[in-house]
């Protein structure tokens, strides 16, 4: 009897997977992407962010999906530049200490990074879904951080968060 239910549940299984679609992708023709190198046009320039920001957008995309590389006549090209990088400060105090009189603690000095890329997308199959976005977004750190510490972490956190975006906004369509 158990086997019966068991074969029930795979031939219900099969009926609606060939219903409805677990991929949850909008690319539903598009078989090749063109990511182009995304210049850093940013008035403060990061030297690596470049190059760092062109290869994580493209391993998303050829990861996560099974869009094709090109260089050549693509079903999707993806390019922009980076328009912003700017470090400022948000929160002025002193070093972390405890107030002898209040119990209360004194909140170290934290910079905020601001990161913002400007994006074309051009879907040739589906030109409706075309778009040109900027996208932003920033961590905030404790100013005691050294540069390198600030572009081997805080950059790698705002420039992931951007390309979720970017990736949810072309993939997912929503």
């Amino acid at each position: 009897m158990s086997k019966i239910k068991i074969i029930f549940g795979f031939v219900i299984l099969s009926l609606f997977h060939q219903c409805y679609s677990f991929s949850g992708s909008s690319l539903t023709d598009e078989k090749t992407i063109q990511i182009s190198e995304f210049p850093n046009n940013a008035p403060l320039v990061n030297p690596t962010l470049s190059q760092q920001f062109s290869t994580d957008i493209q391993n998303r995309f050829l990861q996560r999906t099974t869009l094709k590389g090109t260089k050549t006549n693509p079903d999707i090209l993806v390019e922009g530049e980076i328009t912003d990088y700017s470090i400022t400060p948000t929160t002025i105090g002193s070093n972390t200490v405890t107030n002898q009189n209040t119990g209360g603690v004194v909140q170290e000095s934290q910079n905020k990074l601001t990161i913002t890329v400007k994006v074309h997308y051009e879907n040739k199959l589906h030109p409706d879904f075309s778009f040109d976005r900027s996208y932003s977004d920033e961590a905030v750190f404790n100013s005691n951080l050294s540069q390198s510490e600030i572009e081997s972490s805080q950059v790698k956190i705002a420039t992931d968060r951007i390309i979720n975006k970017i990736f949810n906004d072309i993939v997912a369509n929503w």
